[in-house]
């Protein structure tokens, strides 16, 4: 990344992926923000939760101007492709360049949202730009519960103008996004010794693109854990299936990208059992089409383990992982393209010889409907036998069409590029909900660069419209 320009600006992207950033072990990376500031001779605060403000004087000219805010996260999603031996907690990220994009090999690369710490950085370290006073907010655990916005506390912040750079699209500016909620599900199971003779084997589906929770939802995308389940239950209906594992997808804002299940038929039933998977592959690739170009389901022989889930759990969590929904639940009707409401079938998980838990992520634009699918996904689970339990929640961010960041922001980028930016909300979480809780007169807007693959191995962030946004950062921060 030393080839590239502005060089100041993928000199701390490269820094930054050189330090261990997972989600609430993100101690790391505020040594090096307070070692930075400290070089630089700024001020630095930090309060309970661990979020960084890096504060910067006006630059000559610019006194007058209204104090703005700049925030990105510092945690980043950790999701590797299986065969990759690597540690989130001690390597650095591997870069490469592969044409106009920035990847990992691998990995997520964590341009979510590195590179909005880069242009924070970049901008604090800099002597030779136009700005007004600028307070750089770093806020911690963005990605597995928004746990640094919600700490935020009342006067932390002085700003009247707050810029999220969070986003991951080319040329649009967000001035609003979805609410979200996390739904749980826990199965208590019994280990039942498994029928002598039988034949064991392995079915993996692999090769998902994956992404995000909620930008991608729409796209069409492969669930691993709803594509494995389905085939499961089909084996179920038609032979005597013993389960003896279920392993499938990770974090709740990501989709589903892999999943495992160990399995056992009786040897009489082993032939069907390929059978029914061969005509199941190529009823899913025809599905799928040309989404999941690289989707694979595989079957491997398996030593047959000693012990079983008993019959009734395992009937109830294939039942029930069908039954639950996924995808997209309904579109905006006020905002044309937006997704309004969508649940995620996260990861499914034995975190004991006696649980099984179930992970699930709703969203949506409107408060009441993303209670409703909540509930949804609950009532299905509860038919089930398990137990259930919702996380807090967050609020969503309601469209200020007549923002004056927003007026400015547009502006710019039409003077910058001879082309309109688009104004859009996002079906994914952003922290500014809940900053409006906090500080209810900012005026705020999110942009970012554009992102492809984000939460996945294939995470890719595009050269060419990182400097476009650097650019047009700069333009608005002249006018603010």
């Amino acid at each position: 990344m030393k080839t590239l320009q502005p060089a100041e600006l993928w000199h701390y992207f490269d820094a930054i992926n050189q330090i261990p950033r997972p989600s609430k072990k993100e101690e790391q990376i505020i040594a090096y923000l307070k070692a930075f500031a400290k070089a630089h001779k700024l001020i630095i605060k930090t309060d309970k939760a661990s979020n960084v403000l890096i504060l910067k004087s006006a630059t000559q000219g610019y006194e007058s101007r209204k104090k703005v805010i700049l925030q990105a996260h510092l945690d980043m999603v950790c999701e590797k492709n299986k065969e990759i031996n690597f540690n989130f907690e001690t390597d650095a990220i591997q870069t490469f360049i592969d044409g106009d994009f920035v990847r990992a090999r691998g990995t997520t690369l964590g341009g979510d949202n590195g590179i909005g710490i880069a242009m924070m950085l970049a901008l604090l370290a800099a002597t030779d730009l136009q700005h007004p006073s600028l307070e750089c907010l770093f806020t911690v655990d963005e990605e597995t519960g928004l746990t640094g916005a919600f700490a935020l506390e009342k006067g932390f912040l002085q700003g009247e103008v707050l810029i999220n750079l969070d986003s991951e699209d080319d040329g649009i500016v967000y001035v609003g996004c979805a609410g979200g909620i996390d739904t749980t599900a826990t199965l208590n199971y019994k280990n039942e010794k498994s029928v002598d003779g039988y034949f064991a084997f392995a079915v993996t589906v692999k090769g998902l693109k994956g992404g995000h929770s909620g930008d991608d939802i729409n796209k069409g995308l492969g669930n691993a854990n709803k594509i494995l389940n389905r085939f499961l239950w089909m084996l179920h209906k038609t032979t005597d299936l013993r389960l003896h594992s279920f392993d499938g997808g990770n974090l709740r804002n990501a989709l589903a990208r892999e999943a495992t299940a160990t399995l056992s038929v009786s040897y009489n039933q082993k032939e069907n059992v390929r059978v029914l998977l061969n005509q199941y592959i190529a009823t899913v690739e025809s599905e799928f089409g040309g989404n999941e170009p690289l989707l694979q389901i595989l079957l491997e022989s398996e030593q047959l383990p000693q012990y079983a889930i008993d019959k009734q759990t395992s009937t109830a969590l294939l039942n029930s992982l069908y039954a639950c929904p996924h995808g997209m639940i309904a579109m905006s009707k006020d905002i044309p393209g937006l997704v309004e409401t969508s649940t995620n079938l996260a990861s499914v998980k034995m975190i004991s010889d006696s649980k099984i838990r179930i992970t699930t992520s709703q969203r949506s634009s409107v408060d009441s409907a993303k209670n409703d699918i909540a509930s949804m996904v609950e009532s299905v689970f509860l038919l089930a036998g398990a137990s259930v339990t919702h996380g807090d929640g967050y609020p969503g961010w309601k469209p200020n069409l007549e923002s004056n960041i927003l007026k400015i922001a547009v502006q710019k980028h039409k003077a910058l590029f001879g082309a309109e930016a688009e104004v859009r909300a996002i079906h994914a979480g952003l922290e500014c909900g809940l900053f409006l809780t906090k500080y209810p007169h900012l005026d705020m807007i999110s942009i970012g660069p554009q992102m492809f693959g984000v939460h996945s191995p294939d995470e890719r962030l595009s050269i060419s419209s990182t400097q476009k946004c650097w650019k047009w950062l700069l333009e608005i921060l002249k006018d603010c």
